[in-house]
């Protein structure tokens, strides 16, 4: 199934509660306490009709699933609820590979993105609120910016080392802290600020 088939299709379940349609796929919510953090993904792939699991694969073949969960403020307006991860950073690829020619600019030129409405940790109901795609060859100010922002991330590491860079840099995407903990070496991934997500939700609303 290509982009604009999955887009089309998904259409169709705009409005309706992700979590209802979780039940009826079998796609677990919760286990042993734990979230299942890939549960919206993997309702989509069940509507879409593709094989579990397909969301641990790079990509569906030319396009990419991602997902931003929204919330409402009390003052009415909803917003997104946080960053959005895009791809996970390798040092030695970056500083080997331009902008142009990143792992990064591939990611952000082939998404399927999808947007829906969470409400609380425990996950009482899930509303489908948009799926658009985007691809940042369209935006070309937006593409020079994050360029830069890939700029400062590679020239940080070539000057300074990996372990040097930090969620506070980047204008639209930082490189922060992923996949910490057990004694595991840190891992870093490129991650869309809040304030990219506001500005990609605007020009597709």
């Amino acid at each position: 199934m290509n982009r604009d088939e999955a887009t089309k299709r998904l259409q169709e379940i705009i409005g309706k509660d992700l979590v209802k349609i979780a039940a009826e796929c079998g796609v677990t919510l919760f286990k042993d306490g734990k979230k299942n953090k890939g549960w919206v993904g993997h309702v989509v792939e069940c509507h879409l009709g593709l094989p579990r699991n397909c969301l641990q694969l790079p990509d569906f073949g030319d396009w990419e699933l991602k997902t931003i969960s929204m919330k409402k403020l009390k003052s009415g307006i909803i917003v997104p609820k946080e960053t959005m991860a895009i791809t996970m950073i390798n040092p030695e690829d970056v500083v080997n590979n331009d902008f142009e020619h990143s792992h990064l600019k591939l990611k952000l030129n082939c998404l399927l993105i999808i947007t829906r409405m969470w409400y609380a940790t425990s996950e009482p109901r899930s509303e489908l609120l948009s799926a658009f795609k985007f691809d940042i060859d369209n935006d070309k100010e937006l593409y020079t910016e994050i360029a830069a922002d890939y700029e400062e991330t590679r020239e940080c590491i070539r000057n300074k080392g990996f372990n040097a860079l930090s969620g506070k840099m980047g204008k639209w995407i930082q490189p922060r802290t992923k996949g910490q903990g057990n004694g595991a070496p840190k891992t870093r991934a490129f991650y869309a600020r809040t304030c990219f997500l506001k500005k990609i939700l605007k020009d597709n609303a």
